[in-house]
């Protein structure tokens, strides 16, 4: 199977769960509730996954953000937050650029 960005893109769209920055201990946590964070994370820092691995770029772009998925990846629940083979591929291409795109919501 070829892998391509397009693949890569919709793998990131995959992700499961939530991430809030807990403002003590400046870790990112993941959940698969909002309502799991307690106190130490603020309400309106909680993002899903699968927004969180994006991020804002010039010109209305956003990038794909490796250092982000990393954060996932330690977290060790690959399963569980939908980590795939695509996702893999390109954590793996450390020779080749991040995704930058634009990335826009459609309605289904």
């Amino acid at each position: 199977m070829r892998i391509t960005s397009q693949l890569i893109c919709q793998a990131a769209d995959q992700l499961n769960g939530f991430v809030g920055l807990n403002r003590k201990t400046r870790q990112y946590l993941v959940r698969f509730s909002e309502d799991a964070f307690g106190m130490d994370v603020a309400d309106d820092g909680i993002v899903p996954a699968s927004e969180f691995v994006w991020t804002a770029g010039p010109d209305h772009t956003m990038t794909l953000s490796r250092e982000r998925i990393q954060l996932l990846l330690e977290q060790n629940i690959d399963d569980r937050i939908n980590i795939s083979e695509p996702l893999r591929v390109y954590m793996s291409k450390r020779d080749v650029p991040e995704i930058v795109a634009v990335r826009s919501r459609v309605s289904g």
